[in-house]
């Protein structure tokens, strides 16, 4: 630091990311993984096992990945999940049809699929943790 300034070398280029991928921390992981696969239609990825148990796994829909870490009790068994979150998940497929897979495998949808006055149809539900997640359509 000079004169209470960080040194920067950075130009003035906005932050372009390529990718993002979300890593949640979940209380069971077979729930979480059957919901993700059979609620929604992720793909089950890459199972990471630490003293022979799974400790995370990762999901994929097309380009998005999460990565589920099973809660291993060190902040505390009580700690809320998924507070003050939402992923937001864009797609070109039927957002109606979406909804009612979900439905079919026994999510409860937060909202119906509504058409939204910028030109996106989407819906929310929460995921076995209470992760909020809004699935729409591309606009």
């Amino acid at each position: 630091m000079e004169n209470g300034t960080a040194a920067t070398t950075a130009t003035d280029e906005n932050f372009e990311a390529a990718s993002l991928m979300a890593s949640i921390t979940v209380n069971d992981m077979a729930t979480s993984v059957a919901w993700y696969r059979d609620a929604l239609g992720f793909e089950v990825g890459q199972q990471f096992e630490r003293d022979g148990k799974v400790a995370a796994t990762r999901i994929n829909a097309g380009a998005v990945r999460i990565l589920l870490n099973q809660e291993d009790g060190a902040k505390g068994t009580d700690r809320k999940k998924g507070q003050g979150i939402s992923l937001s998940f864009s797609t070109l497929q039927n957002i109606d049809a979406i909804a009612d897979r979900a439905r079919a495998h026994g999510a409860t949808l937060g909202s119906e699929p509504t058409d939204m006055p910028w030109g996106a149809r989407m819906f929310r539900l929460n995921d076995p943790d209470g992760f909020m997640l809004v699935i729409s359509s591309v606009w």
